[in-house]
């Protein structure tokens, strides 16, 4: 899998600092993305909807850490070049994160 196109649409809230596009191998489309500005720096979340509860559940979303690592390096570069903006990338800490919804 090939990410062919990264597009960036800031939107400089304090927490939630873009959406994101992103084209897998010139055919599939992925849209809604978050670049989301954690306590412990920039992450990406993944498109998802608010249930009836109150709850959050990815619509869509990477299988394995290798496309997750890849996905967030390439929108998270996308982002800085598009923004200029020099926040550090969140440390990998996946026990006891939040959700990135609850963060907004």
């Amino acid at each position: 899998m090939e990410i062919t196109e990264v597009k960036v649409f800031p939107v400089g809230e304090d927490k939630l600092k873009a959406y994101v596009t992103i084209t897998l191998d010139n055919c599939f489309v992925v849209r809604d993305l978050k670049v989301i500005k954690g306590k412990n720096g920039l992450f990406v979340a993944m498109p998802s909807k608010k249930l009836k509860n109150g709850t959050f559940k990815d619509i869509a979303h990477p299988l394995n850490n290798e496309t997750r690592d890849l996905i967030e390096s390439k929108v998270l570069t996308q982002y800085k070049d598009t923004t200029g903006d020099t926040t550090e990338i969140k440390s990998k800490n996946p026990e006891g994160e939040e959700s990135p919804e609850e963060e907004l």
